[in-house]
């Protein structure tokens, strides 16, 4: 049975697909401060292209689309669009600022193969 509620939300709030660790959520909050905007969220999602077959996107965005799965970590919504879910499933992003690493990361499980830039994985 089905509640009023369930079938007028366009987002779900369903099991957690991606993980953002607390150094990434730190950095996403930033950024957003920096842009001075309290409607962003930080939206993942999978298209095809790169060099192994799909690649991955990282954008904020204030939109919310029919079927978004949407996650809180420390105050930092992630959104996943429902046809990207299945490819992120258990994925962790996570921000590195080392000398030989910068920027955000993908740990993906559902990855079988990647490139070696890392954007782009099969």
């Amino acid at each position: 049975m089905t509640t009023p509620a369930q079938t007028e939300s366009t987002e779900a709030k369903a099991p957690t697909t991606v993980v953002l660790t607390d150094v990434a959520a730190q950095k996403v909050k930033a950024l957003i401060e920096q842009e001075g905007r309290d409607d962003l969220r930080l939206r993942v999602a999978v298209q095809p292209g790169g060099c192994s077959g799909l690649r991955y996107q990282l954008f904020f965005d204030e939109r919310s689309l029919d079927g978004d799965i949407v996650s809180d970590f420390g105050g930092v919504e992630v959104v996943v669009d429902r046809m990207s879910a299945p490819y992120l499933t258990g994925a962790t992003i996570d921000f590195a600022d080392r000398i030989d690493a910068q920027g955000f990361t993908i740990d993906n499980p559902n990855a079988g193969n990647s490139c070696a830039c890392g954007d782009s994985f099969s």
